[in-house]
């Protein structure tokens, strides 16, 4: 299952228009809560932290830790730092992690915690969700879903880490989210930068979809069958080298 699936494996109108707006954030103050409200939406949580974390040239120790953004609400309660063979595996990782960090039954005060890791080079990402100590852990079903959003969402983090440290600076055209236009806009900019030809239709398809409506809605708009709209985004997905409705998500973020 990929982030443009629902927990239920069926197409979700919202979580499109939700990763549509995720997507345009970067870069931006607002990424971290629209990613928050999607994430929040399929796993509760009361708290999620961004991060970059610099290693020293030996991979010893964390040289720096910059944070990339925090969305929901104030960090209420303490939250344990990594134990040391947990330190030791993301000094040492090759491949995308993810930590669980219960909070022993019991225990006073200290976050439920769940962390997700991408690394290049010496620099580490890290998506931190967090739930109260009140509350139930982190189960395995929401566990594996968190694995397997952080395909797109790791991604997405360290080109928005990117983004901020060449200033905040936009690509030319871009809009804030909340702007009509912006994943057309976005699109368009994608397209140009890969000088890569799709009809008006397999546009149109492939900006439906990131912006939430159905297969039968887009049908529906353009006056064709729905067989048709597969095969515009089989033909455009084809031509992008992604596949599928998620590849779109992960193409249009430069990843």
């Amino acid at each position: 299952m990929k982030l443009t699936d629902s927990p239920a494996h069926r197409h979700d109108p919202l979580l499109y228009l939700q990763l549509g707006a995720l997507v345009a954030s970067t870069g931006d103050s607002t990424f971290a809560e629209q990613m928050f409200e999607l994430v929040g939406d399929l796993v509760p949580m009361h708290r999620l932290d961004l991060s970059e974390w610099t290693l020293d040239s030996q991979q010893t120790r964390i040289q720096a830790v910059k944070v990339l953004g925090s969305a929901g609400h104030p960090q209420a309660v303490n939250t344990r730092p990594l134990r040391h063979p947990l330190l030791q595996s993301i000094m040492r990782m090759e491949d995308p992690l993810l930590i669980q960090i219960n909070t022993p039954v019991g225990a006073q005060g200290d976050a439920h915690q769940c962390k997700l890791v991408s690394r290049s080079g010496n620099r580490r990402w890290v998506i931190c969700c967090f739930r109260q100590p009140t509350q139930r852990g982190f189960s395995l079903a929401e566990l594996s879903l968190l694995k397997t959003l952080s395909d797109t969402l790791l991604p997405l983090v360290e080109h928005h880490a990117q983004l901020l440290q060449a200033g905040g600076q936009r690509r030319p055209g871009q809009l804030l989210p909340d702007e009509a236009g912006t994943l057309r806009q976005l699109f368009a900019d994608r397209l140009e930068q890969e000088a890569i030809r799709l009809s008006s239709r397999e546009q149109e398809v492939c900006i439906g979809l990131l912006t939430g409506d159905t297969v039968p809605q887009l049908a529906l708009r353009l006056h064709v069958k729905n067989s048709s709209i597969e095969t515009y985004l089989k033909r455009a997905t084809a031509k992008l080298g992604v596949s599928g409705r998620h590849g779109l998500a992960r193409w249009l973020a430069g990843r």
